[in-house]
C-alpha cells in the first residue's frame, strides 16, 4: 500500500481558496487511482473528487463542489491536490486523501484501500 499524507488545510473566509496537497510515499505513485473524500461533523464520509484512471487524467466530481474545486497530480513530486475556490461554509470538513490501484467505483469510500490521516478545512462567514 502506499502511504499518504495531507496538508494545507486552514481557516479560510467565505470565498476564499486553499489548496490542498497529498504527499505519497511506498510503491509507484503514478500507478495509483487518486482521490478525495471529506467528512463534516456528524456526517458520513463523501467523496469530493478523484481521477478515474492512474495515467489518464480524466476526474468525476461531487456536484456540490463541481466548478469549484479541481483535482490534479504531480507524479514527479508523488503528489495529488485539490485546489478549492469559492469555498463556501457548508465546505467545511476534514478532508481525506485517498488512493488505490483500480478506479471503480470511485465514489465508495469501500473502493479505496489507502487514506491519509485528513486536514482540517474550516470556512467562516
Amino acid at each position: 500500500q502506499v502511504q499518504l499524507v495531507e496538508s494545507g488545510g486552514g481557516l479560510v473566509q467565505a470565498g476564499g481558496s486553499l489548496r490542498l496537497s497529498c504527499a505519497a510515499s511506498g510503491r509507484t505513485f503514478s500507478s495509483y487511482v487518486m482521490g478525495w473524500f471529506r467528512q463534516a461533523p456528524g456526517k458520513e464520509r463523501e467523496f469530493v473528487a478523484s481521477f478515474v484512471y492512474s495515467g489518464i487524467d480524466i476526474s468525476v466530481y461531487a456536484d456540490s463542489v463541481k466548478g469549484r474545486f479541481t483535482i490534479s497530480r504531480d507524479n514527479a513530486k508523488n503528489t495529488a491536490y485539490l485546489q478549492m475556490n469559492s469555498l463556501k461554509p457548508e465546505d467545511t470538513a476534514v478532508y481525506y486523501c485517498a488512493a488505490d490501484l483500480v478506479g471503480t467505483a470511485v465514489r465508495s469510500t469501500t473502493a479505496w484501500g489507502s487514506w491519509g490521516q485528513g486536514t482540517q478545512v474550516t470556512v467562516s462567514s
